[in-house]
């Protein structure tokens, strides 16, 4: 019999709550199937921002589900990064996210070890253990966990925004996803 020995920050990923913004316990969920190389999501992401958290905040959960397109060199690597920083706490791994898709088209594939590196630096973190897990075995799972969720839900392409089940798909309206949080908090009501 083999043992597969794990990374001790991995086995906190198991336990690891989904990454959710707004409030958590709200019955309106909005899930987000997102790449984080995709620019496509780095536009959603600045909408979300400037639209969505200011108006739902207080009143909508907003789960973020990892869905790294192939296409995407660095972006598998990236959810993991982010898997990873959420272990060290929830807001550090939507930070993660956030500046990630913030510096989208300046992040090289080359240089993504040096963008989590300094990530961590500038958060104080352990920049070596950053790194190092990019290629913890849990969090790559955790993350694979969420794509084969995403693609028996059908889900294709990023962003993919489901709002209570209504779903908007790679580039939509603010407007429309803004009625449909609307709608939702409203059946809720009743």
């Amino acid at each position: 019999m083999r043992l597969l020995i794990l990374p001790a920050f991995a086995s906190i990923m198991f336990a690891q709550p989904p990454l959710i913004e707004g409030l958590a316990a709200s019955p309106v969920r909005v899930l987000i199937y997102e790449d984080l190389q995709c620019p496509d999501c780095a536009n959603f992401r600045a909408e979300m921002e400037k639209e969505l958290l200011p108006r739902f905040a207080k009143t909508v959960a907003f789960e973020h589900r990892d869905f790294p397109l192939a296409k995407h060199s660095w972006a598998r690597k990236a959810s993991i990064a982010a898997r990873f920083f959420a272990t060290v706490s929830p807001e550090m791994g939507i930070e993660f996210r956030r500046v990630t898709m913030a510096k989208l088209r300046e992040i090289k594939p080359e240089a993504f070890d040096q963008h989590v590196g300094d990530f961590a630096t500038a958060h104080k973190i352990d920049r070596a253990k950053a790194i190092a897990a990019l290629d913890d075995p849990a969090l790559a799972a955790a993350v694979e966990k969420d794509y084969q969720e995403g693609v028996a839900r059908g889900i294709a392409r990023t962003p993919t925004v489901l709002v209570d089940g209504e779903p908007f798909i790679e580039r939509f309206p603010i407007a429309d996803v803004i009625k449909s949080i609307e709608a939702a908090l409203s059946a809720n009501k009743k």
